[in-house]
């Protein structure tokens, strides 16, 4: 699996009923997701913006990053969002096999477990690449993937179109991805607060998974 630009494709979740792509939609909710945390600086940008919107949201960490920055992950679990798994190394499933993929998984895990993370069994392919053998071996998992791809990672472009784009695709019950990375640093600094106020203004809440 392999997607831009910002909303996925109808036929996705219908082709892989297994993942978790968005949540009800019956009330005025966003999920907003954050992925490659934690890191200092990006991820303190994202802890203090949600806080002053009274926003949850959930971080889908990789474990070598845990290991590294366990000041930061510590923040995460202090401002009550949810933790997820993002692999250790952030293995891209195609091109990994599933007894390398599995071992990172579990890897990650550890790292969570010993920052004292309150474990949600929630994972989350690096690059929405993973393989039904990959699906299979981690079933005890709720796999999430999204429906509205921010693509703050992306380099170039107007930052006031990727925020358009984003508000455009997303729906109520939709898991939106931004990233918690150097890559995503500037684009994420200027949407991310923008995002929160408009659908704040809307009346919406943001919530964990």
């Amino acid at each position: 699996m392999n997607f831009t630009p910002h909303r996925i494709p109808a036929l996705l979740p219908k082709m892989f009923p297994r993942l978790i792509w968005s949540m009800p939609a019956n009330e005025k909710i966003i999920y907003l997701t954050f992925d490659d945390g934690p890191v200092p600086g990006p991820t303190e940008f994202v802890l203090g913006t949600l806080q002053s919107f009274q926003a949850k949201a959930t971080f889908f960490c990789i474990g070598d990053n845990v290991r590294k920055h366990p000041e930061v992950i510590k923040k995460v679990i202090d401002g009550g969002h949810s933790v997820g798994n993002h692999t250790y190394n952030h293995l891209k499933g195609w091109s990994t096999s599933v007894e390398k993929y599995v071992e990172s998984v579990k890897a990650c895990d550890g790292e969570l477990r010993t920052s004292n993370c309150l474990l949600h069994t929630l994972f989350r392919p690096p690059y929405g690449r993973i393989r039904p053998n990959q699906i299979k071996a981690l079933s005890h998992y709720k796999i999430v993937m999204w429906d509205v791809l921010s693509l703050d990672y992306q380099v170039g472009g107007k930052n006031e179109q990727y925020l358009e784009n984003t508000i455009e695709a997303t729906q109520p019950g939709s898991i939106v991805v931004f990233h918690d990375s150097y890559k995503a640093e500037k684009k994420l600094n200027y949407m991310l607060p923008r995002y929160l106020e408009h659908f704040s203004q809307m009346g919406y809440q943001f919530k964990s998974l």
